[in-house]
């Protein structure tokens, strides 16, 4: 079976949405969910690939390109159109996380492959937790591998 988010996880991933750079502690607070369980909770959604990375998002209209040196400035024109580009992108991303942040919602289910054999798990896992890992299994003889 799925792994299927929970409240708990729905606030966490929203909170992480608004701010990707908050710690455990400010999640907590937000959410009112102790800290402890929203790192387990965060780590577990790792841990099974639903949170790929914590990516920073960059603002390049506030990178200043003048040098000074006439030489180096005639490079500025092509600066202003990558800074575009990624302006571009920016928004389109923006949209991205806003439409991520609705689809977001209790009872989602994630889909999981076994850490062994890489098949679905269509039932519910076996799971081998160790030093705050948590891997997953679709069967007892792929947890034993």
């Amino acid at each position: 079976m799925p792994l299927q988010l929970d409240d708990y996880d729905v606030s966490i991933l929203k909170s992480l949405l608004k701010d990707g750079r908050k710690s455990f502690r400010e999640i907590s607070r937000d959410t009112g969910i102790t800290s402890p369980t929203v790192k387990a909770r965060f780590e577990r959604l790792v841990n099974v690939g639903f949170i790929k990375s914590v990516s920073p998002i960059l603002d390049f209209s506030l990178v200043q390109h003048t040098t000074g040196k006439p030489e180096l400035d005639e490079n500025v024109e092509a600066s202003r159109a990558i800074e575009q580009q990624e302006q571009h992108k920016h928004d389109n991303q923006a949209v991205e996380l806003q439409t991520a942040n609705s689809n977001i919602k209790k009872g989602m289910k994630i889909k999981l492959d076994c850490d062994f054999c890489h098949g679905p798990i269509l039932g519910d896992p076996y799971v081998f937790k160790f030093a705050n890992y948590e891997q997953f299994f679709c069967c007892t003889a792929c947890m034993a591998g």
